[in-house]
């Protein structure tokens, strides 16, 4: 299995870069993982509606370039389905199982995520109805894929 974390943006911030390190550490035991950070489009100061649309689309274009033909997409997404730590173990079990071994999780700007990127999604994860720092969710969705990949081995840490 290959995992890759398509991203918006870079980490600045020791504390993140440090918590990325940890985990990708971790799963590395089980899949394969790559880290694609792709540069924030500029937002002007006192944005327009127009021009938040515009800084999503040019973030978009940047993601579906980024993205291979075979590889199933997750999304991140409010308006995504919710799902348990053990769903997401299943589904990630079940990807590999059915000839999915490429998955790509997609995380937007600090806007969220263009409308084509959610168009391309095999499936629309969300974490939470609030929203997270895109940073902080990167820690966050690699401790559950971690976490993920722990309990498809039957290992203790989930509990």
């Amino acid at each position: 299995m290959n995992i890759r974390i398509i991203c918006i943006g870079k980490l600045r911030e020791k504390y993140w870069t440090d918590a990325v390190s940890e985990y990708s550490k971790r799963i590395k035991r089980f899949s394969g993982l790559e880290i694609v950070e792709l540069k924030e489009s500029p937002l002007p100061s006192n944005p327009s509606p127009k021009d938040e649309e515009k800084v999503k689309e040019e973030e978009a274009k940047e993601i579906l370039r980024t993205i291979s033909p075979n590889e199933y997409v997750v999304t991140l997404e409010i308006k995504g389905k919710p799902l348990t730590s053990e769903e997401l173990a299943s589904k990630v079990a079940d990807l590999g199982l059915t000839g999915h071994p490429d998955i790509a999780f997609v995380i937007g700007g600090s806007l969220g995520i263009g409308a084509e990127v959610s168009k391309r999604a095999d499936f629309k994860l969300s974490f939470s109805n609030m929203t997270f720092p895109h940073q902080l969710m990167r820690v966050i969705l690699l401790e559950q894929i971690y976490r993920s990949f722990k309990i498809n081995n039957h290992e203790t840490y989930h509990k």
